[in-house]
């Protein structure tokens, strides 16, 4: 947001007046730079006939596009010196083992490099005994139906691959059922809608095209491409245009796996609101600024830790933002004066520009600038809200880390998107949003969601949380998973399934063979579709970000499967200080008064004694001497909560609980701040438990 002489913590409103940008527009996309570009189209196995017109394809589409193409089916080309002169290597349809064991190496030591692979369609079908090949492509294949009409539904409009595409994409082709599901290592960009054909067997969850960084370097893989009908396909072309792009590094995208998100807005408008002039139009799921200064904002909840990821374009030099962390309003000052903008703007000064916290905290601009699609293209932010600490993510690179310091302020509250004024357009798209646990609480893994493993694979199982688990364990297979904030750690639980001999998962730091930090023996749980959690304690745990290791020994194959795993940090031994709740504010006693029957509020949290509780677990929470209290001992929605003289009672007794409500045994209802508003003054009653922002409490 640029203004020219009003300070973001505020004067009284002057006015609501867009600022007209006064820089030139930037082109609708910028040329990328040279590259060169290797296809690979040696077959050791069924040869398609559509390989010399895709060689032809992207032939025509690097003289277009400003790469160039060499195209080969010689091996004896997969040397470290050769391969080094490109950007990024194409396999076209390739089938069976095509590379020996030197050439292998040279293209690991590519990708280690930072190299860009693409496979299209049969490179499924290649190499099926070289793992580092089987984890870069994906996944491999496993049978097909009859070349015929399906619908393709596209799930990423942001990746440069897919961002042309309409959801629905209709087209004709071969369609692979794969071995495995890509989903827990790759960002998928595109399912397959079996329902719209005969023959598929993968299910609801069928991916057809994805992305992911591996080993250092990119990879992008597509379904498509069987047929030479393909390749004349405008919408195809741009298809496989976007995936080399994306290899070589010339556009980038955040390929990082996604799970566990809710749709705040795809096409449907449902919760979100206008503040002040201007809005969007909404068309083709996409919604575009025109006016303002306004704010659209989803005022259907308030969110306390969570992970927002929206997509957003630019089409020129323009301005836009996203707001987090502000009280509901239908004034959009509001969120200028009690919250946070991220910024969106080509230009401007280093603290409101693309990446800055508007006006508080400039972006590494030149992670950023890596980072950075160009205007007319596609880009995603990753905004992780952690208590009062804000990381930014561009395409999947964080690029600023700001903490709020200001009491008056906070990270946790409404989300909104910025339309500027007339003459700026931003378009977003896919805004998602997953929920987070209190920070320093407990961390769930999924367990086939690793970064490296050895011997396991993901399995689709019924029963498992996210229909997955970590699958096919022999003894001294292992599984990592990158920085993992292992901070105040003191056990791990871990969801297991075995109908096999069962037995060890053991825990460790740095390597599969460092420090170990506990075990826990595995029984066999009674078949292969009965789960059970099994705990260890463990030892001598590190703090901060860190690489875990899971290792598995037994006896025999096929030991068990892992379902997710549980970091549980601390305790549970109660303390002393503020209790947090909606949009960070703290449970304040109404004036600091002690009588009997004061009211209990939310306020801005200043530190006082009308905010300093005393948490006993299964007890009493204290403040000023006296206790929170059901008034009359009710459970009707709605009752009032107070301060009264300590009694023992079950009024008094207070249970908080691994969703972050705080939960009255007595009466089996919850904490719960009033009309879900967090203005200073608000009143807490009891209500009906619902794990809304407005009964999530951050307890000392």
């Amino acid at each position: 947001m640029r203004r020219r002489t009003r300070s973001l913590l505020g004067v009284a409103l002057a006015g609501l007046a867009a600022i007209a940008c006064t820089a030139p527009a930037a082109p609708a996309s910028a040329a990328d730079e040279p590259f060169d570009v290797l296809v690979f189209s040696r077959t050791a196995g069924f040869r398609h006939d559509s390989i010399p017109v895709g060689t032809q394809t992207i032939r025509d589409l690097g003289a277009a596009n400003n790469f160039t193409v060499t195209a080969t089916e010689d091996p004896t080309t997969f040397t470290t010196g050769t391969l080094s002169r490109y950007e990024a290597v194409v396999f076209l349809n390739t089938t069976g083992d095509v590379l020996n064991d030197s050439q292998q190496t040279a293209f690991e030591s590519y990708i280690g490099a930072g190299g860009g692979f693409v496979g299209v369609h049969a490179a499924a079908d290649t190499e099926y005994g070289w793992s580092f090949y089987g984890n870069l492509v994906g996944a491999y294949f496993a049978a097909h139906p009859a070349i015929q009409p399906a619908t393709v539904t596209v799930q990423d409009r942001a990746h440069p691959a897919t961002a042309h595409l309409p959801r629905a994409w209709n087209r004709t082709d071969e369609w692979y059922d794969y071995q495995t599901n890509a989903r827990s290592t790759a960002r998928v960009l595109a399912t397959l809608d079996e329902s719209s054909y005969s023959g598929g067997r993968m299910g609801a969850d069928h991916p057809h095209a994805w992305c992911k960084t591996y080993g250092g370097g990119r990879s992008f893989y597509t379904g498509g491409g069987h047929t030479q009908a393909s390749y004349a396909e405008p919408a195809f072309r741009a298809h496989l245009l976007g995936g080399i792009r994306y290899a070589a590094g010339r556009a980038k995208a955040d390929c990082r796996p996604e799970t566990g998100y809710t749709t705040l807005y795809d096409g449907a408008t449902t919760g979100w609101s206008q503040a002040g002039p201007g809005g969007f139009t909404n068309t083709d799921a996409t919604l575009t600024s025109t006016g303002g200064m306004g704010l659209y904002w989803y005022s259907a909840k308030q969110f306390t830790n969570y992970s927002l990821k929206l997509d957003w374009r630019m089409a020129g030099d323009d301005n836009s933002g996203v707001f987090i962390g502000f009280p509901p309003s239908s004034d959009p000052w509001s969120a200028v004066n009690n919250g946070y903008e991220i910024q969106i703007d080509a230009t401007d000064a280093a603290d409101r520009t693309t990446g800055a916290v508007y006006g508080f905290k400039s972006a590494d601009l030149a992670a950023r600038d890596a980072a950075l699609n160009p205007p007319g293209e596609w880009n995603t932010y990753e905004l992780l809200v952690e208590g009062e600490r804000l990381q930014i993510l561009l395409n999947g690179v964080k690029i600023n880390d700001f903490t709020n310091t200001d009491p008056a302020r906070s990270l946790a509250g409404h989300v909104g998107l910025q339309n500027h004024g007339a003459d700026d357009e931003v378009s977003f798209r896919n805004v998602r949003i997953r929920e987070l646990g209190a920070p320093g609480g407990n961390t769930t893994v999924q367990a086939e969601a690793f970064s490296t493993a050895q011997g396991v694979s993901p399995y689709a199982k019924a029963g498992a949380n996210g229909g997955q688990t970590l699958g096919h364990v022999d003894p001294g297979d292992w599984a990592g998973y990158a920085g993992l904030d292992l901070t105040g750690v003191t056990a791990l639980r871990a969801r297991v399934v075995s109908g096999g001999p069962g037995g060890t998962i053991g825990v460790r730091t740095g390597s599969p063979t460092g420090p170990l930090l506990g075990q826990v023996a595995v029984p066999n749980t009674g078949g292969w579709n009965t789960f059970a959690d099994v705990t260890t304690t463990l030892t001598g745990v590190p703090s901060g970000p860190r690489d875990l290791y899971l290792t598995f020994t037994g006896s025999g194959t096929g030991l068990f499967d892992v379902d997710d795993v549980t970091l549980v940090r601390g305790g549970g031994t109660g303390g002393s200080g503020p209790v947090r709740g909606l949009a960070g504010k703290c449970l304040d006693v109404r004036g600091g008064a002690t009588a009997d029957g004061t009211q209990i509020q939310l306020w801005t949290c200043t530190g006082a004694a009308a905010q300093t509780w005393t948490v006993t677990p299964n007890g009493p929470v204290r403040a000023l001497g006296k206790c929170l209290d059901v008034s009359g001992g009710g459970a009707a929605d709605g009752t009032k909560i107070q301060l009264w003289t300590c009694n023992g009672s079950g009024a008094q007794t207070w249970s908080a609980q691994p969703d972050q409500t705080l939960r009255n045994p007595q009466s089996g209802k919850c904490l719960d701040v009033s009309a879900n508003s967090s203005a200073d003054g608000q009143p807490v009653h009891l209500w009906t438990c619902h794990t809304g922002a407005n009964q999530r409490w951050t307890l000392p």
